[in-house]
């Protein structure tokens, strides 16, 4: 969940975190493969305030304390498995089809932290992936994320339906093996076209044939009922919801389907979901990623044997695009889209990781690729089964219409083309044999004021989600990072204060 922004959406990454390794992963280099609902207690609240001057400085209103009656929890909560930080678990029965309540019902995990000081409702918290389990990530972050904001609140997180042991989640699961495989290469004609879709279908078959009611409700649409399942379980109070990269998009899920029952919300490092022109969103992600390359090659500009980069880049991806280029090391080959995800990734890390970037730039354009090789994982841009992301995100239709995408995108991001967008992330749905249930659309009107927050491209993409509701504001961070909450303490402190008396920070804010 914490690693750079093209691997926000696992359909435009290049590497993941591992399964079931609990805490967040550390910010990769670039030579890794690319690509707090409070429950709020029911009563009278005031809209969110933005905060200036003294504003800042006030302590809760009383209308916030008289918004604090406790309202009746109806989970059984005792000590999680393995628990060593006093975390308390329940379960939660919920259909596996929201459209079949009296149907098949699957278990979700809930876990608690309760607050520290008097709870003042409960804070709902999931951190994306899709799949990070909830439960184990809280109980790692425990001591340096929510120490604060635990004197006044409850943080409650749950592990996804069908994320199971594979991916260190307690909930049901979906049995079958998660692959990372290669994006497949754009199709060459309708043939292609065709072979792309049969190969995807048999992968996705693999997975679906073990639970086919499972498989075709993992959208976040469907997370998005889990999270009002939970809020009612917790007793009904409005919902404020942290929601970190993926979980972004269950967030916007979330209040398309019950916008009355927001109260906060955070979107953290995450994109839009929440848009009727979808082709422009693709260009916005495009454009991101240009800029990312555009921000290496200014500072390149000023520093001796990198003044000439940006000329060398694009010559370099023109003849990788007509012959791959050897990584002799790894006895492998990049095309021009290959080496383009991987600079996306690595100019997004910052200056710390610009000057190993130019080099391995020059080393390729003088015949070996070697430096792009990924020190861990699949050598090649990846991307993992797409159960969630396949749901979430149309895919082409045809041939004709994934070339004028791609033609379109390559225009507006003439260094970075289409690499880590969802153009070269939804070539795995492709033939998917669950349709898109969870389109993006905007959100509707009556939402309370939402909260943003990101760095470099994120900020900018939550923003197009944000300003759809007024009032709302977005944190920004210009720099590198995904999310903002667990390392940046100038966001959290704004976060915090949303999230506990409504109070939104002034716009612009910068951190």
């Amino acid at each position: 969940m914490l690693t750079s922004i093209t691997v926000a959406l696992t359909l435009l990454s290049g590497s993941a975190p591992a399964p079931g390794t609990g805490a967040p992963p550390p910010e990769p280099s670039h030579r890794t493969s690319p690509a707090l609902a409070l429950a709020h207690p029911t009563g009278t609240h005031q809209a969110a305030t933005r905060t200036t001057g003294t504003q800042q400085a006030t302590a809760r209103t009383t209308a916030t304390r008289q918004a604090t009656a406790r309202t009746t929890d109806t989970l059984d909560w005792r000590s999680c498995p393995a628990d060593k930080i006093g975390m308390e678990c329940a379960e939660l029965q919920v259909p596996v089809d929201w459209q079949k309540p009296d149907g098949r019902r699957i278990t979700l995990k809930v876990g608690r932290l309760r607050a520290t000081g008097t709870s003042e409702g409960s804070l709902l918290v999931a951190y994306g992936g899709p799949g990070a389990p909830g439960i184990a990530m809280t109980q790692s972050a425990a001591q340096g994320w929510w120490t604060d904001l635990r004197r006044r609140m409850d943080i409650v997180t749950w592990d996804t339906r069908g994320y199971g042991e594979q991916f260190g989640g307690l909930s049901t699961g979906l049995p079958c093996t998660w692959t990372r495989l290669p994006l497949p290469a754009f199709p060459a004609d309708d043939a292609d076209f065709g072979r792309l879709s049969d190969a995807n279908r048999g992968y996705a078959e693999a997975c679906r044939a073990k639970d086919p009611e499972l498989f075709a409700h993992m959208s976040s649409a469907d997370h998005a009922r889990d999270m009002e399942a939970i809020r009612k379980a917790l007793g009904g109070a409005k919902l404020n919801y942290y929601g970190a990269s993926y979980a972004g998009f269950y967030g916007q899920a979330y209040a398309r389907l019950f916008p009355g029952q927001v109260r906060t919300m955070v979107l953290d490092g995450t994109w839009s979901h929440s848009t009727a022109d979808f082709s422009g969103e693709l260009v916005a992600m495009a454009r991101s990623n240009q800029e990312a390359l555009d921000r290496f090659f200014d500072w390149c500009a000023g520093e001796g044997e990198c003044r000439a980069v940006r000329a060398q880049w694009r010559r370099l991806v023109a003849r990788a695009e007509r012959a791959p280029v050897p990584a002799k090391r790894a006895g492998i080959a990049y095309t021009g889209r290959d080496l383009q995800a991987f600079a996306v990734s690595a100019a997004r890390q910052g200056v710390k990781a610009w000057p190993e970037l130019a080099a391995d730039i020059r080393a390729a354009a003088s015949g070996d690729a070697s430096g792009f090789v990924p020190g861990r994982g699949l050598r090649y841009p990846d991307q993992a089964t797409g159960v969630t992301e396949c749901a979430d995100w149309p895919r082409p239709a045809d041939r004709s219409e994934l070339e004028a995408v791609i033609a379109r995108l390559r225009r507006a991001a003439p260094d970075s083309g289409t690499a880590n967008t969802l153009v070269t992330g939804t070539l795995g749905c492709v033939g998917w044999p669950v349709p898109v249930t969870n389109p993006p659309a905007p959100l509707p009107k009556g939402l309370p004021p939402l909260l943003g927050a990101g760095a470099w491209g994120e900020s900018d993409a939550v923003q197009r989600v944000i300003q759809q509701v007024p009032g709302s504001a977005v944190v920004r961070h210009e720099g590198p990072g995904h999310t903002l909450y667990g390392t940046n303490t100038c966001a959290r402190a704004h976060i915090n204060r949303y999230l506990t008396d409504r109070s939104l920070p002034p716009t612009p804010s910068t951190c």
